[in-house]
């Protein structure tokens, strides 16, 4: 019965200082989360490429070492977000994040029209005014409803061979992140 007590008494101490550790630790992964990550690489509404050296590195520790991968962030408040880039590559996916890192919306080449990356992000009320008096540069746009504010665009375009290294690079330059009206 003692050792039955001891036992139960030592996982008590040990669960209380598991939780302890635990709780100390928060502050610092909570501060290093992926909307830290790209707030780091620079401003809202300009398209930065992620670079494994830069500060989102962690993040991209565990990515497949053949894609690029390029970020923008988004404020709805200020209006809808038109995310768009000409050209082709063999493959691009697109995600939408919100400020918690939860994924929103996804998409690829495969399901854009014509291949070409061109979404707009908007709230409903927001894509209810676009429609009314749509602008002409979103006619082939894939329209993504949300109710998030605050959000991340996350760009992956494969690298299949370096004889494309270049074409993906000029891709992802190319790739603007603008406020929209509405």
């Amino acid at each position: 019965m003692a050792r039955l007590l001891y036992a139960v008494l030592v996982g008590l101490v040990g669960a209380g200082i598991v939780h302890i550790a635990i709780v100390f630790l928060i502050p610092f992964y909570s501060e290093r989360d992926s909307w830290a990550l790209v707030s780091e690489a620079g401003p809202p509404y300009l398209v930065h490429r992620l670079d494994r050296a830069g500060p989102a590195g962690k993040a991209l520790a565990n990515a497949d070492p053949m894609f690029e991968v390029a970020a923008c962030r988004f404020d709805l408040e200020d209006g809808s977000v038109h995310l768009f880039s000409p050209g082709h590559v063999p493959y691009w996916s697109l995600s939408v994040f919100d400020r918690r890192g939860q994924n929103v919306f996804s998409l690829s080449e495969r399901t854009a029209t014509g291949g070409i990356l061109d979404v707009v992000v908007a709230k409903p009320l927001q894509l209810i005014e676009l429609r009314k008096a749509m602008p002409a540069n979103y006619e082939n746009a894939v329209f993504v409803e949300t109710d998030i504010s605050e959000g991340m665009v996350i760009l992956r375009s494969f690298v299949p061979d370096p004889s494309w290294r270049q074409t993906v690079e000029r891709h992802i330059s190319a790739a603007r992140c603008e406020t929209g009206a509405g």
